[in-house]
């Protein structure tokens, strides 16, 4: 696991972290340059497989933690423990069952997308190909998750 941009922690404190699961280095690469591209300042943390995720969930279970997340962006076909396995998991406890969870797949696949849903996921996007499209589709992500819609834990949200 890793914190990325320190930086950042001290130019805006109150801006809660985005969980960030990937176990493909060339998809995480682009989905970091889909975040600055579209000027996302929160604080990232990156877990590569989901029993990272896991234990970085177990870590910090209480709604006092500054590293609890707004959002986790996870992918859906991890190492270990796969993103819907994750997801059923982190439901199991009371504060991550508030956290919106995000999975970003290359499946189409019906049977992944209801699954997904039904293990507790908040939206499920299939990643385009193209960078351009991935920028358009994390500046979505970025408009509802991190701007309009009201986070869980709103006393901990450096938005007000």
């Amino acid at each position: 696991m890793a914190v990325i941009n320190p930086e950042l922690l001290r130019s805006k404190p109150q801006a809660r972290p985005i969980l960030i699961v990937e176990d493909n280095a060339m998809d995480l690469d682009f989905l970091l340059q889909a975040l600055e591209e579209n000027n996302v300042l929160n604080p990232l943390h990156i877990c590569q497989d989901g029993e990272q995720a896991l234990q970085f969930i177990d870590k910090h279970p209480t709604t006092h933690d500054p590293d609890l997340p707004v959002l986790v962006l996870m992918d859906l076909n991890l190492p270990r423990l796969d993103g819907a396995e994750v997801v059923r998991l982190a439901r199991q406890n009371s504060i991550w069952k508030q956290i919106p969870f995000i999975l970003l797949s290359t499946s189409h696949q019906d049977h992944d997308i209801s699954r997904a849903y039904e293990l507790g996921v908040n939206s499920y996007v299939v990643k385009p190909l193209d960078f351009g499209a991935f920028v358009t589709v994390i500046k979505h992500i970025k408009l509802y998750w991190l701007q309009t819609s009201e986070p869980p834990f709103p006393e901990l949200d450096g938005r007000r």
